[in-house]
């Protein structure tokens, strides 16, 4: 469903978010451990987090990653649509290019309420939404 750099964007900023709550930036190596991702793939998806305002990074001994109280409250579709686009709610799940309204696939229709539904679960959870959920031990990063 979710590419594999998607995927790691989204676990990277539940991690950073839970780990950051004091104001306390939390570094590349933590991440990538706590992941158990390899650290270069997980230190250019933080940089592209960061270029596109999804989490503050700083440089120095002190430095590392943070998600602010603001960024705490962004939509998980507004994440998905950054690394992967929207392909996930627009495209034929038979990856059929010319599957639209006027020339519909077979499961078009079906599919289309899929969408729809996963759109409206992206749009309303956040990343706090998961942060809040993580501590209260409903599942592990």
């Amino acid at each position: 469903m979710f590419s594999q750099t998607c995927k790691y964007a989204i676990r990277s900023l539940f991690l950073i978010a839970n780990r950051s709550k004091e104001g306390r930036y939390v570094g590349l190596k933590e991440i990538a451990e706590g992941l158990n991702a390899p650290i270069y793939f997980i230190a250019k998806i933080l940089q592209d987090l960061s270029k596109k305002g999804f989490l503050e990074s700083a440089k120095g001994p002190k430095g590392g990653f943070l998600v602010n109280e603001e960024q705490r409250k962004t939509a998980l579709l507004d994440i998905v649509f950054a690394i992967d686009g929207d392909k996930l709610i627009t495209m034929c799940c038979l990856g059929l290019k010319d599957c639209n309204e006027v020339n519909p696939c077979p499961l078009h229709s079906e599919y289309k309420k899929i969408r729809k539904s996963m759109r409206d679960l992206l749009v309303k959870k956040t990343v706090n939404d998961f942060n809040d959920e993580h501590v209260l031990g409903n599942f592990k990063l």
